[in-house]
């Protein structure tokens, strides 16, 4: 586990994702901040769009950044050479591996989909590229199929196979078992590529990854088509704080790049989203503000300042005593309990009132009224 690799795709699968489309400057911006914390590879793009998705994704090479630069093909002679013209050096190349895909794309003659694979492949490696096959819908393919087409690219030269959750359709056990039997039969690296469809796609990715993948796709924020992908954020500090593996990537720099992709994304992060939601490092209620005033650990899995964030102690209907006594502390304020008590109230109330927690601001002007009227 400690060979994986960050695919990130936010560029290619997260850009899919409906209303989502980045401009050049927002593609080298985003391309240059995952190249900046450390991201292994970038998939930038699909060269066949056409001439703007080319200008950028020919932008993007032509920055010399560290990170290896993917682009993405269908198993077409045209994809492949307007990769080439893009400057690319490597290419992926997508097929479809499930009945119903090959149904809706071939009309169900498989033979034509090896032969598409077979002629691009070597198109690509006669041309000095190094080659990944993807298997679309590969959680859903006929598991000797999926093996065989597998096989059958690592025979024709590919560097690396794709195991697609397409659909998002597969809990972690299973993605375990159909991953682990993958890794044994081949030579070359798996890739896990996972969707969020059933909220399990950094499950899934960490179950490939435990069963032997070497790669993983991700992108940032979980952005992209449906539901998302695996949100590079959570995957990254999942294999850090829960599997002991650093894989050499700025942490504390994730919530800098969530908000970047959030911004050219037009999609904003969720409070309660992991590892980069603003409420995730937030304590209001008074069990756990109490806690975490002794003792972080008590309800932190890690520091804030691991991934960029600050802790922030807010009060509102659930909090205590404890909380709001520190919090009027910290702005030379100190109450009697019976004061405090009052206060306490009086936030419960107005939180309920307005829907929210009240900031700082607020909580000191109830605080200076309860003074004021005790002192009358």
């Amino acid at each position: 586990m400690n060979q994986v690799l960050i695919n990130d795709t936010t560029l290619r699968d997260g850009e899919q994702a409906a209303g989502v489309a980045f401009t050049k400057d927002e593609k080298i911006a985003i391309a240059k901040f995952l190249d900046a914390i450390g991201i292994h590879e970038i998939e930038i793009g699909i060269p066949a769009m056409g001439e703007a998705e080319q200008r950028a994704i020919a932008a993007v090479c032509g920055l010399g950044l560290r990170a290896n630069l993917l682009g993405w093909n269908r198993a077409v002679i045209s994809d492949i050479q307007a990769s080439i013209a893009c400057g690319l050096k490597r290419v992926h190349i997508s097929i479809p591996v499930s009945a119903i895909q090959i149904a809706a794309k071939f009309q169900g003659q498989s033979q034509i989909v090896l032969q598409k694979l077979k002629d691009s492949i070597s198109f690509a490696l006669d041309r000095g590229l190094f080659v990944s096959v993807g298997g679309e819908d590969s959680s859903r393919a006929d598991e000797k199929f999926l093996l065989d087409v597998a096989l059958s690219a690592q025979e024709w030269g590919a560097s690396r196979f794709r195991f697609c959750d397409t659909v998002g359709m597969l809990d972690p056990f299973t993605t375990h078992n159909k991953v682990r039997q993958l890794v044994l039969s081949l030579s070359i690296p798996v890739e896990m590529h996972t969707h969020d469809d059933f909220g399990l796609a950094t499950a899934n990715a960490l179950a490939g990854i435990k069963a032997g993948a070497l790669s993983v796709n991700t992108t940032v924020n979980g952005l992209g088509e449906r539901a998302g992908n695996a949100p590079l954020e959570e995957v990254v500090m999942a294999l850090k704080r829960i599997h002991n593996i650093d894989l050499g990537i700025d942490t504390p720099r994730l919530l800098e790049i969530s908000r970047l992709v959030a911004a050219a994304s037009g999609y904003s992060v969720p409070p309660w989203k992991a590892i980069v939601g603003e409420n995730t490092f937030t304590h209001e209620s008074g069990i756990h503000a109490h806690g975490v005033l002794q003792n972080p650990n008590t309800y932190e899995p890690f520091a804030p300042e691991e991934v960029g964030w600050e802790r922030r102690l807010v009060v509102g209907k659930h909090s205590g005593k404890h909380l709001l006594s520190n919090l009027l502390q910290q702005h030379g304020m100190n109450l009697s309990l019976e004061e405090t008590h009052s206060v306490l109230q009086m936030v419960r109330q107005e939180s309920v009132e307005k829907k929210r927690s009240l900031t700082t601001q607020e909580l000191l002007v109830l605080a200076q009224a309860q003074q004021h009227s005790h002192s009358i």
